[in-house]
């Protein structure tokens, strides 16, 4: 009889290699799920939803997203936001009809765009309405209450809008940095109070950022979710600027970083200039639609409202050593997204995008206010602790009025 063989230690593992799936079964059962609900939206897209479809047909809709105003023509840049195909049959300038060309043609299918170019020799500082009358009847209305020419890509314009977002961004933010001597020549009790005030502004320009893109978001489609894109660009944000702040922490060792210095200003920094890009962006736009007046009240408005912006910058560096090259760099982060700005505001304004950049302006703020309050919490005292010094409630409540008041002098 012969006796039953010991198991030796590489049997278990030549089992578990034989029983073990090959690549290519792996990689077919992550992509084969995906093909074939592909396959089912394929099949109900071209088939499926003519099965459904119960009542009248569906109601048009024809977005005209721009108007572009170049010498002796106009054109529109328009998209079929509906759920069906459509035929843009004629279109009306001032309630007149007129000829035009579309490229590239009559015919649109869902979600497609196209452009509508219009001889016609519009007047400067004029209003214009626009009605594209598709196949069925419909009128798309797109009103413009003052003409003005589209500027295109050149080095006059990158040089004009250039020197806009530095006199609205740059310069501000600079002059605020000029502070630093006399927030230092005060006690050193006080440096809760600036803390205090630079979260009051923060949180205006929060509020404000998100105020912003809610306003927008009623003119973007329904289909591209304008409040997902605002979400999209603030959590990106935050999370980005979590990450940079941990690592400036490890790289600091004990001393954590963010929580006051040099680390915590670049952070402000970054949390305001990206709200000025938001800002550019909206004042580029503006401009080329001809709804701002470039006046000096106007500017005067921005530069006293972005002026507090460098105060904010500069409360963490009260009591810190700080260079002249470590002021201009922190200036040139908090008001140089501004001339970006103008420049993509001018030039390739969207609704979708500026709702993007928003997104990431409220976002990175609101991730600033979170490591100043974190840092509170460090020291070891509660935020609510810390609130409940009546100091800091006069630096909150400055800091928001501040805001608030230089505010109106912009909408003015």
């Amino acid at each position: 009889m012969t006796p039953p063989r010991e198991g030796r230690p590489g049997d278990a593992g030549q089992a578990h290699a034989a029983t073990r799936p090959s690549a290519l079964r792996v990689v077919l059962s992550g992509i084969a799920p995906l093909v074939l609900v592909g396959l089912m939206v394929w099949w109900f897209l071209l088939f499926g939803i003519n099965y459904v479809r119960l009542g009248p047909p569906p109601v048009e809709k024809l977005a005209i997203e721009r108007v572009i105003f170049k010498p002796q023509e106009i054109t529109l840049l328009v998209r079929n936001e509906g759920p069906g195909p459509l035929t843009v049959a004629q279109v009306l300038v001032n309630q007149a009809m007129w000829d035009f060309s579309i490229t590239p043609g009559r015919e649109l299918a869902r979600l497609q765009s196209a452009r509508i170019s219009i001889p016609f020799d519009w007047i400067e500082g004029d209003p214009y309405n626009f009605d594209v009358i598709t196949g069925t009847g419909i009128r798309h209305v797109r009103k413009v209450e003052v003409a003005t020419g589209t500027p295109s890509v050149s080095p006059r314009a990158l040089g004009i809008f250039g020197l806009l977002g530095v006199y609205v961004g740059v310069i501000p933010v600079f002059l605020g940095l000029l502070w630093l001597p006399f927030l230092r020549s005060m006690p050193r009790s006080w440096m809760d109070f600036w803390i205090s005030l630079t979260v009051g502004l923060l949180a205006f320009l929060a509020i404000d950022t998100f105020r912003e893109a809610f306003e927008v978001m009623g003119r973007v489609p329904e289909f591209l979710n304008g409040l997902m894109l605002v979400a999209l660009g603030a959590i990106g944000a935050f999370l980005a600027l979590t990450g940079i702040d941990g690592i400036m922490r490890r790289r600091g060792g004990s001393r954590p970083a963010g929580a006051r210095g040099m680390g915590l200003a670049l952070m402000i920094a970054i949390g305001i200039g990206l709200h000025n890009l938001g800002e550019g962006l909206a004042i580029g736009a503006a401009y080329t639609l001809g709804e701002v007046a470039l006046g000096s009240f106007l500017i005067l408005g921005f530069t006293l409202h972005n002026t507090t912006e460098g105060l904010a910058i500069l409360s963490p560096l009260v009591q810190e050593k700080v260079s002249w090259r470590d002021l201009f760099l922190l200036g040139l982060v908090g008001g140089g997204p501004t001339i970006v700005g103008t420049w993509t505001g001018a030039f390739t304004y969207s609704d979708p995008l500026s709702l993007v950049f928003l997104g990431i302006g409220g976002g990175a703020i609101l991730q600033v206010i979170s490591v100043l309050v974190r840092a509170r919490a460090e020291s070891g005292e509660s935020a609510i602790e810390a609130l409940a010094k009546p100091r800091n409630i006069a630096g909150l409540l400055v800091g928001f009025i501040l805001m608030y008041l230089t505010g109106l002098l912009v909408a003015g």
